[in-house]
C-alpha cells in the first residue's frame, strides 16, 4: 500500500489532477491499496476540510478497484473520531490512525484513545505506531489488548525493528495482520510473519515495490532479496530530510507534481538533490 503524498501547487493548494494522475498510475502499476492524507500525505498540515475533500476524491477516483485508507489520526481523540466518521461516511474502506503525537499518554492512554474511536466507528482500523515521530511508541502488550477489538484489524508498525516485528506477532496472534511502516526493514518484516507494507518508496517505484510485496508475503526470499536491492538506494534517499520532503521533491523531478509543500516543511536541501536525482537515475526513473 503507499502512503499517498498530498500533490500541491506551487503556493501550497491541493492539485486535484495530479492526485487524479497518481491514483490512475498507481493502480495501473499494481499497488494494492491508497493510503490518503496518511502523515505522508501532510495531515499535519490540511485543514479539516481539506482532509475531508482528499479522502472523498481519493475514494471518487478510485471507484472501488482497490481498498482507500483514510488517514484519520490525531492527537485529540474526538478530532481523530470525527474525522474517522467522515471517512467511513464517503466510502473509505479503512481508516489508518497514528498514536498521537507531541502530549505523550500512557500506554493506558494510548489504549483508551484508540478503543474510544473504535466504539465511535464502525470501520476497519489500522493502528499507526511510528515513535520516532510521535514521542511515543506503542508497546506490543497494549497492541495486544487492543487486537482483542473486532474493528481494530491491523497495526502499521514503523519502529525499523525486527524484534518488535516477532514480539508484535506474538502478542496478537491471528487477532490482527502486521503491516511495515518501514521501507528499510519491509522485506524482512514480511518473510517473518508481517502481512504487507505501507511504503512511502512505493511513490516513485509502485511496481517494483509491489512486486516485491507479493515475493516477500509468499515467502519467497531469493526474489524478495534482489527486488528489494534494486530499492536500496531509494530507502537511504527518500529519507534524507523529514518525510515527505524528499519523497515530494523526487516525484517533482520525475514530472508527476509541482514543487508543492506545506511549511513549516521547506523543498528538499539542495546538496541532496543529485543524491536523490542519482537513485532515481539508477531505476531510469527521470523523464529526457
Amino acid at each position: 500500500m503507499v502512503a499517498l503524498v498530498t500533490p500541491m501547487h506551487a503556493d501550497g493548494s491541493v492539485d486535484w489532477q495530479a492526485l487524479e494522475r497518481l491514483v490512475n498510475w498507481h493502480i495501473e502499476q499494481g499497488t494494492h491499496g491508497i493510503v490518503a492524507v496518511g502523515t505522508t500525505g501532510e495531515s499535519a498540515t490540511l485543514g479539516f476540510r481539506e482532509h475531508d475533500e482528499v479522502i472523498e476524491r481519493t475514494v471518487e477516483i478510485v471507484d472501488k478497484r482497490i481498498p482507500v485508507i483514510a488517514g484519520t489520526g490525531g492527537n485529540a481523540t474526538d478530532e481523530a473520531i470525527r474525522l474517522t466518521r467522515h471517512a467511513k461516511r464517503v466510502g473509505a474502506d479503512a481508516s489508518l490512525l497514528v498514536c498521537p503525537y507531541y502530549n505523550k499518554p500512557s500506554q493506558e492512554g494510548l489504549y483508551r484513545h484508540f478503543h474510544a474511536i473504535a466504539m465511535a466507528v464502525d470501520i476497519p482500523q489500522i493502528l499507526y505506531n511510528v515513535p520516532s515521530r510521535t514521542g511515543v511508541d506503542m508497546l506490543p502488550e497494549t497492541v495486544g489488548r487492543l487486537a482483542e477489538i473486532d474493528n481494530i484489524v491491523a497495526i502499521k508498525e514503523a519502529k525499523g525493528s525486527i524484534e518488535r516485528i516477532h514480539d508484535l506477532i506474538e502478542h496478537v496472534g491471528d487477532g490482527m495482520d502486521i503491516y511495515s511502516g518501514d521501507d528499510g526493514t519491509a522485506m524482512e518484516s514480511m518473510l517473518v510473519g508481517g502481512k504487507g507494507n505501507i511504503s512511502v518508496v512505493a511513490n516513485v517505484v509502485p511496481r517494483l515495490m509491489s512486486d516485491m510485496c507479493l515475493a516477500a508475503t509468499a515467502g519467497e526470499r531469493e526474489r524478495a532479496e534482489r527486488l528489494d536491492a534494486d530499492m536500496q538506494s531509494l530507502h537511504t534517499a527518500l529519507f534524507m530530510e523529514a518525510n515527505p520532503i524528499p519523497v515530494k521533491w523526487a516525484l517533482q523531478d520525475m514530472g508527476w507534481i509541482e514543487a508543492g509543500i506545506r511549511l513549516p516543511l521547506t523543498p528538499l536541501a539542495e546538496h541532496f538533490h543529485e543524491y536523490v536525482r542519482e537513485a532515481l537515475r539508477g531505476l531510469d526513473l527521470l523523464r529526457d
